[in-house]
Order: C-alpha cells, then structure tokens, then sequence
C-alpha cells in the first residue's frame, strides 16, 4: 500500500495558519499593535485604507529588529517571547506562538522596515504570499515599520467573505480601542483614508477613556478598585442612569490583555441588580491583575478568551467589589437609607464619653393622700335601670308597603369593596336589563376587548381574533417607515428647542450614515460634530422623550452588522424604528385605539407576521370553540 500521509508545503500550512490568524482586516491590526506593544513602543500610528482591504500600515518607535531578526520574524513557530514550555504558564507579552507574521505574509504584500536603536541603517524587506522577492538595506528610524497591502489577494474567495467597508472599518476601530484601553501610557493615533479619527496622548487611565469615548464621559465614571490575594480589580463602571441597551462599552481587561467572558460580566451585572432601567446594560472598564500561572491564554487563536483556575472566587469578588463602589460613591442606596441626618453625632462629641441621666425619684410620694376615706357602713352608688316602656312608638310610621317617595328596604345599596371580574379588561359593557335581572348575553358597546392589556380580541364572521398588540404594531410602523423611507413624503415636526444628544465617535459614525434614512422617517438634524448630535425635528409619530430611545435601539440593532447602502439598510432602519416606537406590552388601550390598531393591520401587505417574522394574531373558529365544550 503507498504511503498516503504528506508534509505540507510551507506556503500551504501558512495559509491555514492564516485562517484562524487573519480572519478580516482587524485580525491583522490586533497582531500587529501587540506586536509594536511587545517591542517596547511609546508611540504607535496606525494608517487604514479601504477598510484594511488596500493597506494597513503601523509605524512605532520600539526597539526593532537586527537584520536576521527581520528575516526570521517571518518564519512559523519563531518568536522572542519564549523559550521553553514552562513559559507558557507564565506569560507577560501579548504574543508568543510565532504565526502572527508568516501567515500575515501567507496571505498578503507585506512590507517591513525596521531599524534596532544604535545601528546606521535599518533593514527593508518586502514578501508577496510567503515569498521573500527583496531584501536590502534602508534609511529608516529607530523602531518597526509595517505595510500589509492587499489582503487575501491570492485567496478571493476569502475576499469575497468580507463585509461593507462600514462594518470592517467599526471591526478595526474596535480592535484599535481595546489596545488602547489596555495600554494608556502609550501615545496612539488613528488615521482612516487620509482622515484622523483618534489622536491619543499618554495618560492615566481616566484619561484615556475620556479621550476615546468623548469629554462628557468623565462624569459618568465611578472608580472600583480592590486588592487581594487572588486578584487586584481596578477601573470604572458607568452609571446606572447612563446606562445603554449595547454591549459597545463593556470592557474586561486581564493582566492587559482584552478577553470576553460571560461569567465574569454576568458578576458585574449581578452587582448592578436593581439599579439598571429596563432592558438596559451594565457599562464597565474593569482591569484584572492576576498570577499568570493561574490562567490558560493559549485556549483560542486570537486569545481573547482564558481559563481561570478559580473562577467561583474572581466572580464573588468582582461582584462584591462593584457593588461596594456604587454604594460607596451613593449610587446604590444603603442599609439606613431612612437615616435622619440630625441624629448624627457632630464632630465635637465624636471623642466625648456618654454621660448617663440621672433620674431622681420621690419615694414618699402617695396619690392618695388627700383623698378623704368611705364612712363607715356606707354603700356604693348603684347604676338606675332604664325605662323601657312604650318601645314601640319607635316603628310606628313605617309601613311594609313602599312609599311614594320610593322609601323601600327592597332597594336598600349595601356598600362593598369594588370588584372587576370581568376577563376582557377596558371594555365598557352596557347590559341589557328585563324584569331588574341581568342579561349576562346582552351585546356590548364596543366590539374590541383588551386581554391582560397584552393581546386585543376581536370578532369576525367565523369566529373570534387574539391580536398580539406590539408586534402588530411593530408591522404597521414598520410598512409606514419603508413607505415614508422610499417615497420621501414624511412628515417631520420642528422642535421649538433642538435637542443636543450625546455620542461616542463610532456611535456618530453610525447615524451619519444612516442620516438619509433617518431624515426621510422625518428627522431633521442640525450639527453633528464634538460627540453631541443636534435633532431640530421628529416624526409626528414619537414624542421628543422617545428620540433617545429610539436612536438607542437604532445603535443597538447595528451593533454587530452595519448593511450596505440600500435596501438591506432600509429595512433594518425600519424594523429597528418600528420596535422601538411600537406600543409595548402592558399598556392599556382605549376602544378607539385598539379598533384603530386593528384595521390598520389587516390593511397591511402582510398583517400575518411582524417585521421579524413572528405571528401577529390567530383565529379561533365557532367549531373550535364548540370542541372546547365537549
């Protein structure tokens, strides 16, 4: 039998190397910048074109590299970091598996220039697709270099993967903001197609936080620091009230490096229990300091996730720490929340001794020593006996017959607590009366009931409609929206005052692309610019409370996928505006409004489901009733 088992090429193993290294533009960026961190930099540029897809190119100033070092740095498994397997479980830089570079090159144009601090010149190398085709000697600065052109150009099926230039640009600036949180002593900045989007000094922390996520940011920051044997938690969270329904600003950070774990966030969210507006999330910068022999990094290729040995304790503590320093800076109300004030002792008496009231007491003290004594033989006084004669004059007058001032104990009104017993709350029923008995069948005045202010139910000719009331609205605003959306014919109601909101730079972003859309819903809009957003006109549809919501839900829903201009941006403008303006579960509704909200939705093109495919109503026909009954 021939042998079947091969070694792989160098150049094919670098390119699945690559698949789990390089998966978009912003897998390039997070190595590379880990990379110039590793290297010592304090100053680190990072240049985009295209979204990553033409050019990424990251300048620093580290300590650089020899010219066999340039050489080696792009051969698998070569790497400065480690030296044996027992540093593995004691790591302090952001690499160390040594794939970072070679599938980059696998897969790409790549160009280096980098110079070690004391030598004349410094060292250029270029590569396409693992192929070293220049090496040579160039003028250059102390510090690395590094151009990635053209990604996945010898892979277009990769290519062809990646999203919009909208969602891989959001992808890098993410990327480019948690390194920067991790690492505030060192400068940074951020140029995108010419433009800067972040320029970032060195600074505390604080500070950097403020400088990426805007200057009103500085006053929704509470501190939390601990110190233990198992950990040291350092950061902020954000306060409740400031709080969003996106997961944009949750930030953990171990031994600075950026990692996702849910058991840890549900701890914080724990610690916020009771503080947060509905469906609302915690926000937080937290920075845990642990031993590295006590976590595992090497668990997942972009090692944003780890292994923690003791997991049970970092969550009780992370837990009781934050909800420390939100009681401890009143966020949260404490125990003695009723505490008067006044009864506190003042700061001249703190240090006094309480000095114990003496009561004195008259022991030879009689109450009764003027009261004159009961002669002798004399009796007490006796309680005289009513007269009860002629009782009956008392009823003399009322006849059993009724009189003619209507006078009759049979229509004597007992009073009692009201009771509702009706199923269908909201509906006024006018009952039929015959002979002063109820008419339990009579017809009602309104032909629409409203069921634990949730569903509306309706009849019809077969039998009887349950019409779920937020998702069939949800359907109506949202066939309005992409009406008022394409045919640009919305109507938009001036603010006397604009209304100035505030966003971060990526949150700006995303709304001034969809500011299009947003204008034909009826929007109007004044200055975008220095993180705040000026709304100079709204829907006639909303009220100027729900502009913050409704923008928010917006944020929420483009979270994850920014689409392409068109329709696919459209419809998720659409939906996102529709739930978010739609009546809510739990809300009662007058007859008007659910008999109005009723035809409008069997007036739509598809009043069966809602925007996001769920079932908006269901029939009950008189034969299924009948069946319930047998």
């Amino acid at each position: 039998m021939a042998d079947i088992i091969k070694l792989l090429p160098d150049h094919v193993a670098n390119q699945i190397a690559a698949g789990e290294v390089v998966q978009r533009p912003a897998s390039v960026v997070k190595e590379l910048l880990e990379n110039a961190i590793d290297a010592g930099a304090t100053t680190i540029k990072l240049i985009v074109k295209n979204a990553g897809k033409t050019l990424i190119h990251i300048i620093d100033d580290g300590k650089g590299m020899s010219n066999t070092d340039a050489r080696m740095s792009f051969e698998r498994h070569a790497t400065s970091k480690i030296a044996t397997a027992e540093d593995l479980f004691k790591l302090n830089t952001k690499g160390f598996r040594g794939e970072a570079l070679a599938s980059i090159a696998a897969v790409a144009h790549v160009e280096l220039k980098t110079k070690p601090d004391g030598n004349d010149v410094g060292t250029l190398i270029e590569i396409e697709g693992s192929t070293i085709i220049n090496q040579e000697v160039c003028a250059t600065p102390k510090g690395t270099s590094i151009a990635v052109k053209n990604l996945f150009f010898n892979i277009p099926a990769r290519r062809n993967f990646l999203k919009s230039n909208n969602v891989e640009s959001r992808h890098i600036i993410d990327e480019f903001q948690r390194v920067a949180l991790a690492h505030p002593g060192i400068a940074m900045s951020m140029y995108h197609n010419e433009g800067e989007l972040f320029h970032l000094p060195s600074g505390n922390l604080k500070q950097r936080i403020v400088n990426i996520f805007g200057g009103k940011t500085n006053e929704k920051l509470v501190p939390v620091q601990e110190e233990t044997e198992i950990v040291t938690v350092d950061g902020f969270v954000i306060k409740p009230e400031f709080s969003k329904k996106t997961r944009g600003e949750q930030f953990f950070f171990v031994n600075d490096r950026f990692i996702k774990n849910a058991y840890l966030n549900h701890a914080v969210s724990a610690a916020f229990d009771g503080l947060l507006p509905d469906r609302a999330r915690a926000s937080y910068f937290l920075y845990l300091k642990v031993d590295p022999k006590t976590i595992d990094i090497n668990i997942h290729p972009t090692k944003t996730e780890i292994k923690f040995d003791d997991e049970h304790s970092l969550y009780a503590i992370l837990r009781s720490t934050v909800k420390h320093s939100l009681g401890q800076f009143n966020i949260a109300p404490v125990l003695d929340f009723d505490r008067d004030s006044n009864l506190d002792t003042p700061y001249d008496y703190k240090n006094k001794n309480a000095l114990t009231p003496k009561v004195e007491v008259d022991r030879t003290f009689n109450p009764f020593a003027n009261v004159a004594p009961p002669k002798k033989g004399a009796q007490l006084p006796k309680h005289e006996k009513q007269n009860t004669t002629g009782w009956e004059k008392m009823y003399e007058g009322l006849q059993s017959k009724p009189s003619a001032d209507g006078g009759d104990f049979s229509s004597v009104s007992f009073e009692s607590d009201a009771s509702n017993t009706d199923i269908f709350v909201g509906a006024e029923t006018s009952m039929r009366t015959e002979n002063g008995m109820n008419n339990a069948f009579a017809k009602a005045e309104s032909t629409t009931y409203q069921l634990h202010n949730k569903y509306i139910v309706t009849t019809i000719k077969s039998g009887m409609v349950i019409v779920d009331q937020h998702r069939a609205h949800q359907r109506v605003l949202y066939e309005e929206l992409l009406r008022n959306i394409t045919v640009k014919e919305s109507v938009s109601q001036q603010l006397l005052f604009p209304l100035v909101l505030e966003y971060s730079t990526s949150e700006l972003g995303l709304i001034l692309q969809l500011k299009e859309g947003l204008e034909n819903t009826g929007f109007a809009f004044g200055k975008m610019e220095d993180e705040t957003l000026e709304v100079t006109g709204i829907p006639t549809s909303i009220g100027e409370g729900q502009v913050p919501i409704v923008l928010e839900q917006l944020l929420s829903d483009l979270e994850n996928e920014v689409p392409d201009v068109g329709f696919s941006q459209t419809d998720t403008l659409a939906k996102s505006m529709a739930k978010s303006m739609a009546v809510k579960a739990g809300e009662s509704l007058d007859d008007l409004s659910r008999e109005h909200l009723v035809n409008r939705l069997f007036a739509c093109k598809e009043p069966s489901v809602s925007p996001s495919n769920r079932t908006t109503f269901i029939t009950l026909t008189g034969d299924e009733l009948e069946k319930k009954f047998k």
